[in-house]
């Protein structure tokens, strides 16, 4: 109920940019433990309403069966909710505008991690992160909402990058396989190497990115 009132408010916000496309606001199971999230839809997102549709869908939702998961156990959106023209990149202001809807979308769902998909989602939580060194780490990032509060973050290349080459592809998929076991560690609070290797920032720097990552929630 929650989720379609916040669907309902993106729908009736006038000020948001990108009103020539349909809203693509996100499906699965509200009460996930592992949340995906995009940059935004492209073409036949767009048509469907759906997000993650296309061949780089089809590839995400194919690695999800592959675990043994069922789509309908995870959730899947993206940070900007509607299509950008010709499927180019989402701009600064577009992610801007659609950030607070998106802060809210995962304050409902409360996932156990979530895992961006791309350098544009991940950046939206670890804005200093390179995704071809970053992606497949385990990180933490405390935010403050009544109390300190840990979301757990596993990068992911964007499935459309992972389509475009052999080398790309095995990451790619290396990296979904790790998923089990990283939602096993973050539920028995277990984190061993992966939360060490999260942490190898200079402390001023791993400062920095602590304080960026508290304004984003």
């Amino acid at each position: 109920m929650k989720l379609e009132k916040l669907e309902l408010q993106i729908a009736e916000d006038k000020g948001l940019p990108l009103l020539e496309s349909n809203l693509v606001f996100g499906e699965g199971n509200p009460d996930c433990d592992v949340l995906f999230i995009g940059e935004a839809p492209g073409l036949n997102e767009d048509r469907e309403k759906r997000p993650f549709v296309g061949r780089a869908g089809q590839l995400l939702r194919k690695c999800i069966r592959e675990l043994g998961w069922r789509e309908s156990d995870v959730y899947i959106t993206n940070i900007v909710k509607r299509r950008p023209p010709e499927n180019r990149d989402p701009n600064e202001e577009e992610i801007e505008k659609y950030k607070p809807y998106l802060a809210r979308q995962i304050e409902i769902i409360n996932p156990k991690i979530i895992v961006p998909l791309g350098r544009f989602s991940m950046n939206y939580f670890l804005p200093l992160a390179k995704i071809t060194r970053d992606q497949g780490k385990l990180f933490r990032v405390e935010k403050h909402a009544g109390g300190r509060v840990s979301i757990y973050i596993l990068p992911m290349l964007h499935p459309a990058a992972a389509l475009r080459g052999n080398e790309a592809m095995k990451m790619f998929k290396d990296t979904f396989l790790k998923l089990p076991a990283a939602l096993e560690k973050v539920k028995s609070g277990d984190f061993g190497e992966t939360k060490e290797e999260s942490n190898k920032e200079p402390a001023e720097k791993k400062k920095k990115i602590e304080d960026v990552q508290n304004k984003l929630f």
